[in-house]
Order: structure tokens, then C-alpha cells, then sequence
């Protein structure tokens, strides 16, 4: 059973996805900029944010939000995490996988989140304890719903199949070190063919087997996280940490992978500290 407020997610989600297929139709128009962390941006994002902001504050008016570009909004304990354009960097490009990310969570736990990948007219969702599921957009509708679920493990990490992102040729000059020690740590395990949306969605669908990101916010994480544990799967952060999340995350289809990922991957050991449900 669907709950009232994965319906209103949706429904937010279709709203800025359609406004921000108008913005892709134009994109080589685009003016880009680049903020402090040197990640690309365009009015794109912000008013895709908004307009996601928009549909839910007018029916969640005491709720408080957290969005990439709009930053902190009221508080409380239940908090709607936003990204107007997530993968803007392939957005500009006019590449069909950007993604418009939306979570619920409540207390400091994620509860629902919805990735819509507007150019490609899927939706992706789950409610917590409901599993997670993808359906297509068709004339500004959610219809032929389908579950998801994760691939059996792999025999081992090196025959695993994997993504690595934001991809080599397009991640930003301060991340390049970092994405490249990583593509260089889990090869020849990468797929060659590439990923035709979020490594994370392959990884809820069976696609997948591992999906590894670098350089990620509660934004990126939070909405997919939720998807691809509901879809049996794995999440967390560096040393395993789940939601919230900063930095690198792993996806994969059960733990094992995740820490064999990790392991692979040589991330130094930290002194572990407590999360705080707010970032």
C-alpha cells in the first residue's frame, strides 16, 4: 500500500521533472557556473528545486526541508531532502541519465525516497518496510509499476558488476585523484558498457552488483539509499556508516559485497563517531 506521502513525493517529482525537461530542451542555452566546491550549476537546479519545495510545502506547510541549492529550510522532525538536478554535470551535456532526487525522513531515519529520471520517463521509489519499485511516466503519470529487487551476490568482488561515479571523464578537477584511485582499485571489475542511470538503480534492479560514489551529500544518498536497501540490498558510507552520509558511499546487493568493496578499495580506518541526523 502506497502511503500519502510517497503519493505527494511523486507527485512533486513529476512537477519538477517536467520543468526540468523544458530546461534540458534548451540546455546548450544554459548559462554554467561553477560553486565553491567546484561542482557545476545552472538555474536548472534551483528552479527544479523550488518547484519540488513548492508541491510539498503546499501540503506539508510545517515540514522542514534540506535542499542542495536552497539549503535549510524550517525544522522538526520530519525533513524532505532535495535535489533538483542531481547529475549536473551530465545534464549540461545533454545526457538523458541526470535525475531529479527526493527523500522523507523522519527522525534523522529515511522513510520515503523517489528518483525520477525525467528524460528517460522512469520513476523510481520505495517506502520504507513497502520494498521499492519503477514504473514509467507516460503523459504525466505513474503507470506499469514494477518491483525491484537485487541480484544474488557475486562469486567474488573481481567478477562483480560495477559502477564507479561521477564518470572519470566528467568528475570535477578537485574529485579527479579520488575517482581515479577508485576506478583503478576495483578494476577490471567495472563495467566496461557503462550505466544507463544511477549506478545505485541498476543495483536495486539486478543490474549491478556494486555501485561505489564519491563526493556525495544527504541529497545524494538519501532518496537511493532507501531504494536499494527496500530493493534488498546495501548501503553506507566509508567505513559502513549508514544515512546520513558524506563523502563516498556503497552500494551493493548485500553486505558482504559492500565490505569487500571497501576492503578493496583501501579506505583508511577513522575513529568512528556517532551521525548526526541533521548534515
Amino acid at each position: 500500500m502506497r502511503s500519502d506521502d510517497l503519493d505527494l513525493a511523486l507527485r512533486a517529482a513529476l512537477s519538477g521533472g517536467a520543468l526540468g525537461l523544458k530546461y534540458f530542451a534548451h540546455v546548450q542555452d544554459l548559462a554554467r557556473e561553477h560553486k565553491f566546491d567546484g561542482s557545476v550549476v545552472t538555474r536548472a537546479d534551483l528552479a527544479v528545486e523550488e518547484e519540488v519545495r513548492r508541491v510539498l510545502l503546499a501540503e506539508r506547510p510545517d515540514d522542514a526541508f534540506l535542499g542542495e541549492e536552497t539549503g535549510e529550510f524550517g525544522a522538526g522532525r520530519r525533513r524532505w531532502i532535495l535535489d533538483g538536478i542531481d547529475g549536473t554535470l551530465v545534464f549540461v551535456e545533454g545526457d538523458d541519465r541526470w535525475q531529479t532526487l527526493i527523500a522523507l525522513e523522519e527522525d534523522g531515519v529515511v522513510s520515503v525516497g523517489v528518483a525520477i529520471v525525467p528524460a528517460q520517463h522512469e520513476v523510481w521509489y520505495a517506502v520504507r518496510g513497502q520494498g521499492a519499485f519503477v514504473a514509467d511516466v507516460v503523459d504525466g503519470t505513474v503507470t506499469r509499476e514494477r518491483a525491484l529487487r537485487v541480484g544474488g551476490p557475486p562469486a567474488s568482488l573481481g567478477s562483480s558488476r560495477t559502477a564507479v561515479l561521477p564518470p572519470v571523464t566528467m568528475v570535477p578537477q578537485q574529485h579527479r585523484s579520488e575517482v581515479d584511485r577508485l576506478v583503478t582499485a576495483v578494476e577490471p571489475s567495472v563495467d566496461p558498457s557503462g550505466w544507463r542511470v544511477h549506478g545505485a538503480l541498476l543495483v536495486a534492479a539486478g543490474v549491478l552488483d556494486l555501485a561505489v560514489q564519491v563526493g556525495g551529500k544527504a541529497w545524494d544518498y538519501a532518496p537511493l539509499s532507501l531504494i536499494v536497501t527496500e530493493a534488498g540490498g546495501s548501503f553506507g558510507g566509508d567505513q559502513g556508516q549508514r544515512h546520513p552520509v558524506t563523502g563516498t558511499g556503497v552500494f551493493a546487493c548485500d553486505d558482504a559485497t559492500a565490505a569487500a568493496a571497501r576492503g578493496v578499495l583501501e579506505i583508511p580506518e577513522r575513529p568512528s563517531a556517532a551521525a548526526s541526523p541533521r548534515e
